[in-house]
């Protein structure tokens, strides 16, 4: 059923990356802009050591540098959190992590595997703006 499941996701973030313009926002060998992208319940802080993500009160990392194709998409592995408000409780679990820039937007989804529930859980798509600080409401940011 898990493989079934990451197949719909997979599928799904595909689709994610796929939507967009003939308008290319990014040229081969860009990269994600280091600094704080911030939105509504979502937050990306890129650092020159990694990317850490927020999406409501859960939280993820993935390795950097992330190279943008021409239509200004990515797609990486890294570890999510699903349970990291108000108490942290991992453990982190393997995520995939697609996104789309264009100019200062990024509209982000992570599929998470979740290893201890057996499901796949999908968040987002969410979108943030480079140099906008994160509306999390009840659940703090965490500091790279």
């Amino acid at each position: 059923m898990i493989s079934r499941t990451l197949a719909v996701a997979s599928a799904a973030l595909m689709a994610l990356l796929a939507c967009g313009s003939d308008t290319p926002f990014a040229s081969a060998h860009d990269e994600l802009a280091v600094g704080t992208w911030g939105g509504e319940d979502a937050g990306v802080i890129v650092s020159a050591t990694g990317v850490h993500v927020h999406v409501g009160c859960t939280n993820g990392d993935f390795p950097v540098p992330i190279e943008l194709d021409d239509d200004g998409r990515f797609s990486v592995a890294g570890d999510y959190l699903l349970r990291a408000y108000p108490v942290a409780m991992g453990p982190t679990m393997p995520a995939q992590f697609a996104g789309v820039v264009r100019g200062r937007e990024l509209v982000m989804t992570v599929a998470v595997n979740d290893t201890i529930e057996g499901e796949l859980v999908v968040l987002g798509p969410a979108s943030v703006r480079l140099g906008r600080e994160p509306a999390l409401g009840p659940c703090p940011i965490c500091v790279m």
